[in-house]
């Protein structure tokens, strides 16, 4: 596809205009690419939805700087070469005065060669990834900042859970990209640290959807546990799998795919039991959490979903920065968001030097009778984990 036909895009994924009348310096413009469509058309839609609400309440407030907001956004298709065509265009023809990040570490990886090049900020609301933020002096990045917790925990709350019920062996397959490596290497250090054996580890190409051989391994190495390193279309698959060949450990649980509504509505009685790594549930504590719940759900006829929140809060914590520096120059708002602490409706921001997050929780859930619990941490639970989890046929 042509950049120009790129370009076309923006009619069909929404600049987001708001109703204000426009200062005398026209509104604020804030760039992104979001994979609207390919692999992580699911997610990224939902994040884009965030941005979209952050936009709307902005602006009903006043905007920022006393202009309106105008977020311009391209579809990437979940591709990491064509994010970075896309911010070169945003920046360089487009002339946007500010950038938010992409969905996925993958093609933030990518994309932030472009925002570093020309110093732009870059909150990256669903960029996980330990290494795209921790790098040698010499590869430093300076405008990149994280808002979610890192790859490496996400599935902390499944191995945990298992340790402390005795379980001694564990399986793990991701995702052969950036993310789903990072978790699942994580995952696979948290057990050995907990005392439990890795006995099966693989990657996965993105996109593939015929899981029988990889899962057929799994069940001669019968593992206590099952932990998937996913985005949403391979864990559904996975899961359906598991069940065709009868592969029956006592807890099984996803990164990315497990926790979303549709994982339920797809799979129905066979979601029951498996757990689910999510950076925010509307059951969390969090201020103003309740407020974004029913507004983020007048809006678009549904419950948002972590991807939501994390996109909302990233642009909220944009904001913030650029009101405390009173501007839109990238060093001052950089400044600003190194020393920034903030509680938003999707958990606590702070981060260190490298803009690597240092402050937010994960939570674990569960299905229980069709819907979502929170079983980890003990602190957050709104309920206990069902284990174990029964054979397939005994559901």
């Amino acid at each position: 596809m042509t950049l120009k036909a790129l370009g076309a895009l923006i009619a069909a994924t929404g600049v987001l205009v708001a109703s204000l009348p426009a200062g005398a310096q026209g509104p604020i413009r804030i760039g992104a690419s979001l994979s609207l469509t390919g692999t992580y058309a699911k997610l990224g839609n939902y994040m884009h939805e965030g941005y979209k609400l952050c936009a709307k309440e902005l602006n009903a407030r006043g905007g920022l700087l006393g202009r309106k907001v105008e977020f311009v956004v391209y579809d990437d298709q979940s591709m990491p070469a064509t994010g970075v065509r896309l911010y070169e265009k945003l920046i360089t023809e487009d002339k946007v005065e500010a950038v938010m990040g992409p969905y996925s570490s993958p093609i933030t990886e990518a994309v932030v060669n472009v925002t570093e090049k020309y110093k732009k900020v870059a909150v990256s609301p669903l960029a996980a990834t330990t290494s795209i933020f921790k790098r040698p002096p010499d590869k430093k990045r300076y405008y990149i900042f994280m808002i979610i917790s890192p790859a490496e925990v996400y599935l902390e709350g499944l191995i945990d859970m298992a340790a402390k019920r005795g379980l001694k062996t564990v399986a793990i397959l991701n995702e052969d990209t950036l993310f789903a490596k990072a978790a699942a290497n994580g995952a696979a250090e948290i057990a050995r640290k907990k005392g439990l054996q890795v006995v099966f580890q693989e990657g996965y190409p993105k996109g593939n959807q015929d899981f029988s051989a990889i899962l057929t391994k799994i069940r001669a190495a019968n593992p206590d546990v099952v932990a998937g390193s996913t985005y949403f279309d391979d864990a559904v698959a996975i899961t359906r799998q598991m069940k065709e060949l009868n592969l029956n450990p006592k807890m099984y649980g996803l990164t990315v795919g497990g926790d979303l509504p549709e994982f339920y509505t797809l799979l129905k009685q066979n979601a029951e039991y498996i757990y689910g790594a999510t950076q925010w549930e509307k059951a969390l504590p969090y201020p103003g959490n309740k407020e974004f719940n029913e507004a983020y759900t007048k809006e678009f006829g549904r419950e948002p979903v972590y991807h939501s929140a994390a996109g909302y809060a990233g642009c909220q914590v944009y904001v913030e920065a650029v009101k405390r520096a009173g501007t839109l120059d990238a060093d001052k708002v950089r400044d600003v968001l190194l020393k920034l602490e903030m509680k938003t409706a999707f958990g606590d921001y702070r981060v260190d030097q490298d803009g690597f997050q240092i402050a937010h929780k994960m939570v674990m859930t569960q299905w229980q009778d069709g819907k979502k619990v929170i079983v980890w941490p003990d602190e957050l639970a709104t309920g206990k984990p069902r284990y174990p989890m029964p054979a397939w046929n005994q559901r």
